[in-house]
């Protein structure tokens, strides 16, 4: 019977696949940090493009937004705005009336929006900037 060493070797090679489909690569999932962009649409008013709470002052609506999903990085400007930074998206959150306005960009045309406020994140236009999603560069 030959049938044993072709069984032991087709196991072999289904576990050699699996293994290496489990390796050190994170998921996109993981490795997007994507803004939950689904939530603050469902939580927040529309109003044009951007969103807007009511109530709360900036630091509890990026609070929120956190709990949804953690940003790679927040920033705090002078005049009361918090930045947060996803892995492809930036999203603002100002004081708006009596609560904040919540501005979502991709990280591109956000830095080039926010750029003096935004000094300590890479600029997605020098050389040296790897930004987050697919593609070749990197």
């Amino acid at each position: 019977m030959r049938t044993a060493p072709a069984r032991r070797i087709t196991a072999l090679l289904i576990t050699a696949a699996f293994l290496a489909g489990c390796a050190d690569e994170p998921d996109d999932d993981e490795a997007a940090n994507p803004v939950p962009y689904s939530w603050i649409v469902s939580e927040y008013q529309p109003n044009g493009a951007d969103y807007v709470d009511e109530v709360d002052p900036p630091q509890p609506v990026a609070d929120e937004i956190e709990g949804q999903s953690a940003a790679i990085e927040r920033l705090h400007s002078d005049d009361g705005m918090v930045f947060l930074r996803y892995s492809d998206d930036i999203v603002a959150i100002s004081p708006y009336q009596t609560g904040s306005l919540v501005q979502v960009d991709d990280y591109r045309s956000g830095h080039k929006r926010w750029k003096s406020r935004l000094s300590k994140w890479p600029d997605p236009d020098s050389a040296s900037f790897r930004g987050g999603g697919p593609g070749s560069g990197k």
